[in-house]
């Protein structure tokens, strides 16, 4: 899925590391309805946290903007997060008997603590194309998701959290991000970013960032 021609290239680029991600067994299991609940809560209750931070991260993206578009774009991410995800995941927690309450306690654990931090510490140390690399493979990588399972024969187990990824609504954001990023890297570095050194190291921050992703399904110890 196209959702931008920089991210291609970094996908591209990443083929490995992005398909241990979109692919992991995690996925899988999800979309053939073998994932076990215990194993999906606790990735419920983590991305739960994740999402926090997310938001927060995203919300820098605005501080570190120049433009009054990519701002807006930034802040549709935000709502989206704080309004529609989130929400998503407390009802999903609150209908298996997890309350809000115990959602807010949950005790992060090292792979969301290091995914996290990678984030927030590229967007505080970097400029808004730096935090766009780490911020792009969840994103687009949830798309890819969600378009791929969305697509197939899936089973009716986990079909609310796939519908979420693969409707037109996520989807839509998806390619909103990705222009904003096209934009972004030519106004920023030129039509021939693809030479410089700088777009090296944002292909270098997205590789790690899609590690990150991996490790993240990893917690959920199945």
């Amino acid at each position: 899925m196209e959702y931008s021609k920089v991210f291609s290239t970094w996908r591209e680029v990443c083929k490995a590391e992005g398909d241990s991600y979109t692919k992991h067994i995690f996925v899988e299991k999800i979309s053939d309805g073998t994932l076990p609940k215990t194993a999906f809560l606790t990735y419920l209750k983590q991305d739960y946290i994740f999402l926090k931070h997310f938001s927060r991260a995203w919300g820098l993206a605005i501080v570190k903007s120049d433009s009054i578009t990519d701002m807006h774009t930034c802040s549709k991410v935000v709502h989206a997060l704080l309004n529609e995800e989130i929400n998503l995941h407390i009802e999903f927690c609150n209908n298996e008997g997890i309350p809000t309450k115990e959602l807010e306690e949950t005790n992060e654990m090292n792979q969301n603590l290091a995914y996290t931090r990678f984030v927030l510490d590229t967007g505080y140390s970097g400029d808004f194309l730096d935090l766009m690399a780490a911020l792009a493979p969840c994103v687009f990588g949830y798309g890819e998701i969600g378009m791929r399972l969305g697509a197939s024969q899936y089973s009716a187990v986990y079909k609310e959290w796939i519908n979420t990824y693969a409707g037109s609504d996520y989807q839509g954001l998806c390619f909103e991000v990705g222009n904003m990023i096209d934009n972004s890297v030519i106004r920023k570095l030129g039509k021939n970013y693809s030479t410089l050194g700088k777009f090296q190291e944002l292909t270098h921050k997205f590789k790690t960032a899609t590690l990150l992703e991996r490790d993240f399904w990893e917690m959920a110890d199945i």
